[in-house]
């Protein structure tokens, strides 16, 4: 098992697990965004809405035995909401959690640097 207090994730027999938060202000398991911009949370909200409806409308082209380019094509479709929910959750946790760990510099730092590389390579795939 190897972990660092400077890293967000500790691996444990390849798993990944959370551990200590990057920007320090909320370690533990009931972490929460350091700020949230209210209008950045109800798009999300609103685009997380539409994307459930998306699936059960997924589950509902396999059930009726629909076409496998259409429900890929719908599966496309998912992926990309997702990936704007993503984004702006990722805008977010720069302007807030990211800005004030690396303005507090030392270990905050340094553990918020590691969490948006990690991040960045998980994400970009």
């Amino acid at each position: 098992m190897a972990t660092t207090k400077k890293t967000q994730m500790r691996v444990v027999e390849g798993d990944a697990h959370p551990a200590a938060c990057g920007c320090g202000a909320h370690d533990g398991a009931d972490r929460k965004a350091v700020g949230v911009d209210p209008a950045a949370k109800d798009r999300n909200q609103k685009r997380l809405r539409r994307i459930e409806g998306q699936v059960r409308g997924l589950q509902k082209m396999v059930d009726d035995d629909r076409y496998c380019a259409d429900i890929m094509t719908q599966i496309a479709s998912v992926h990309e909401a997702l990936r704007a929910v993503g984004r702006e959750l990722m805008r977010n946790h720069l302007k807030y959690c990211a800005s004030s760990a690396i303005r507090a510099e030392g270990e905050n730092a340094e553990a918020m640097y590691d969490e948006l590389v990690d991040l960045m390579y998980r994400h970009s795939r």
